[in-house]
């Protein structure tokens, strides 16, 4: 069956999402399942002895060849050093963005006919031509890649919620971005001002803060425990803590369960002592929004909305701080770890079948009407001035050389627990 694939690597997790034809039409984009089991994979590789990569957690774990990460990294001209070998940060992402390629061409019985991909809405054309360069090592050579905003936004546009302007807020795991979208006059969107972005702020920093009210409540138990057994309980209980923030986006109270040697442990927490927790990096998030907004021209009452995104976009706290901060329509789907990926697989619909342009004007319109194959953002002569185009210099460092990996082993990689 024909159909389009969009794929959103973050740096904790991976989504896909795939639209079908549907007559002369496309079907709304469904998330793919990659490892047989989930439709969210960790953004996690692991380099084996013969230099097969595995993604998904290694059990035992091998930190010397696993690699977390790497998107944030892109760009970064010191490479992630795996099992005595170098590996860059855009090659390790265009190989986690094949292997995604590969899962769901064997489900769909076939290629896609357009492939999307999301990238930070901060890079610049650095990164960009970066990722785009490891994409064709890898045998990728026709990728759309667009700023995460943008399929955000279409992913909120096909449900009827926004249809101009608006900011997009999106919280992952371990990192934050702020941006404005708008609709241009071909049907698509396109980031305008300066994106905003934040490495420190994420869901996983939200479970810490659960994970150290129950280490502080149960400090007394926690001292009882045998040294030996200590690190074992303890990596029970960030899982428990994100069950628990999960619960507390619907519900006023949860129980954090800690397994104990002398038996399990629960520890109540309600919502208002979880949002005493993380207001203060909750409002440094909105802070940042507030910045991307002002200084980009346009009132907050100029906005259709904020559309939220990422996993931890459901936690209450986050619509009621942006309601007060700017006083529009706050926007978060069932489903917001999915927003991303269903937005690509939209995109990716328009690159195939795009919206009827209107009558050529008379001066020749912009170079990006539509989103069209192989894009990358804009030109290097297009490119926004707010945009920066290469990440900060790094001060001198003396290294010895280090060969990075051939092309040739970057198609052995596989699901962890099976061969792929």
């Amino acid at each position: 069956m024909s159909y389009v694939l969009g794929i959103d690597i973050g740096n904790t997790n991976t989504v896909a999402a795939v639209a079908r034809r549907q007559g002369a039409t496309w079907a709304r984009p469904e998330t793919v399942v990659l490892d047989g089991r989930s439709t969210t994979v960790p953004s996690v590789l692991h380099v084996s002895v013969d230099g097969t990569l595995t993604v998904g957690e290694p059990d035992p774990p091998d930190p010397g060849r696993t690699a977390r990460c790497f998107l944030r990294r892109v760009g970064d001209e010191v490479p992630l050093l795996l099992g005595g070998e170098a590996w860059p940060p855009h090659t390790l992402t265009a190989a986690l963005a094949a292997w995604v390629v590969d899962q769901v061409a064997g489900a769909e019985g076939g290629p896609a006919e357009a492939l999307v991909f999301s990238h930070p809405s901060s890079w610049g054309p650095h990164r960009r031509d970066l990722l785009q360069w490891a994409l064709r090592e890898v045998g990728l050579h026709h990728v759309t890649l667009l700023p995460r905003a943008v399929t955000v936004a279409e992913s909120h546009a096909a449900r009827g919620v926004v249809d101009g302007t608006a900011a997009v807020y999106a919280l992952g795991g371990e990192t934050f971005e702020a941006a404005l979208v708008r609709r241009t006059p071909y049907g698509t969107y396109e980031t305008f001002g300066r994106p905003q972005a934040l490495d420190t702020v994420g869901g996983v920093d939200f479970d810490e803060a659960l994970a150290e009210h129950v280490r502080t409540v149960l400090a007394r138990d926690l001292a009882a425990v045998d040294p030996l057994d200590a690190p074992v309980v303890l990596r029970t209980l960030l899982p428990q803590c994100e069950l628990a923030r999960r619960g507390l986006s619907l519900g006023d109270e949860v129980d954090v369960l800690l397994a104990l040697p002398g038996g399990t442990r629960r520890v109540p927490v309600t919502r208002p002592q979880f949002e005493t927790m993380i207001r203060p990096a909750v409002r440094a998030t909105v802070d940042l929004l507030l910045h991307a907004v002002h200084s980009a021209g346009p009132t907050p009452a100029q906005l259709d909305g904020v559309l939220l995104a990422g996993g931890s976009a459901r936690v209450p706290l986050i619509a009621d701080l942006l309601t007060a901060a700017l006083g529009i329509p706050v926007e978060v789907e069932p489903d917001p770890h999915h927003t991303t990926a269903v937005g690509a697989a939209l995109a990716a619909c328009q690159v195939i079948s795009p919206s009827p342009r209107p009558p050529t004007p008379r001066e020749t319109p912009p170079a990006a009407t539509r989103y069209a194959a192989e894009a990358v953002g804009p030109r290097r002569d297009d490119r926004h001035p707010a945009v920066p185009d290469e990440p900060p210099p790094r001060p001198p460092v003396r290294t010895a050389p280090l060969d990075l990996p051939k092309a040739s082993r970057l198609t052995r990689i596989r699901a962890r627990g099976r061969e792929g």
